[in-house]
């Protein structure tokens, strides 16, 4: 398959001796966007609207974090916070990139703060949209893949818990995921990304709260009101730890607060990576 067949396949570069999959878009300061989880994620299918509204004024990156998407899943690979935090740093690198802004939407959110922790010189503002990486109460819509039974209905329902738009879960998205996530092979990686029941799942992204107040960073954290997937109550308590954070909270808004206020996050995402470089 080419990236004429399907748009979620992008560029291709080598980091940590995988082959990524990414997009790019703009020049100027580098933002690295870090998609979320879920059946068929990619970089695209979790960006494709924001990635280009970011690029009219940063150089915007979307990687295919290795296990996702169209990045290849190496045999040996084991899946955990240490190893997507190696690809994300081997990808900085293999771009030549030194230091970024970096925006991350719940498993991403909590793959940023890793990141953030782990090479804090790497990394310059921090957004985090819905966020993971803590402990919390994990409800019944918390979606790893529970209740996929490998139909197009069943991806829909999973998908319709992400917003309170159910128009903005169009064919074309249904589609473009389930195609990514049959491709071939894929089904055995996707089983080893995140083993266990879906506390287990959650426990993986934790980042300790004593290494989370040690943040110095200025982090943005994102998160809609009624969010079914990740609580807001979790941005809440990563907001009391770190010293340099900002909160904002937006009514009528699910789990996909880029989505479900597009114009409103863009800009306030926007505005917030400008004001570091003032």
């Amino acid at each position: 398959m080419t990236n004429g067949d399907n748009p979620a396949i992008g560029k291709r570069i080598h980091a940590d001796g995988i082959s990524t999959n990414y997009h790019e878009a703009g020049q100027g300061t580098p933002v690295l966007l870090l998609h979320g989880s879920g059946i068929g994620v990619s970089a695209y299918a979790n960006w494709e609207r924001t990635l280009p509204a970011l690029g009219r004024h940063f150089h915007a990156l979307a990687i295919d974090v290795v296990g996702f998407g169209f990045t290849d899943g190496p045999d040996d690979a084991e899946f955990n916070l240490d190893y997507w935090v190696r690809h994300v740093i081997s990808f900085m690198d293999a771009k030549q990139l030194e230091k970024v802004h970096l925006l991350g939407n719940s498993f991403g959110g909590a793959l940023a703060l890793a990141v953030t922790v782990r090479h804090r010189e790497r990394i310059d503002r921090v957004v985090l949209m819905g966020s993971a990486g803590t402990k919390f109460e994990v409800p019944p819509d918390f979606n790893a893949g529970f209740g996929y039974r490998g139909r197009k209905e069943d991806l829909k329902v999973l998908l319709k818990n992400f917003t309170l738009n159910p128009s903005l879960i169009t064919d074309d998205m249904i589609n473009l995921r389930f195609d990514t996530f049959h491709r071939p092979g894929y089904d055995k990686i996707f089983e080893k990304l995140f083993p266990g029941s879906r506390e287990e799942k959650m426990n993986v992204l934790v980042t300790p709260d004593e290494q989370i107040a040690g943040i110095e960073n200025d982090v943005l954290l994102v998160h809609g009101r009624e969010d079914r997937v990740v609580p807001k109550e979790t941005s809440l308590h990563i907001s009391s730890l770190i010293p340099g954070s900002e909160l904002h909270i937006f009514g009528q808004c699910g789990h996909w607060s880029h989505r479900d206020k597009e114009a409103r996050f863009n800009q306030l995402v926007t505005d917030f990576y400008r004001n570091g470089q003032a």
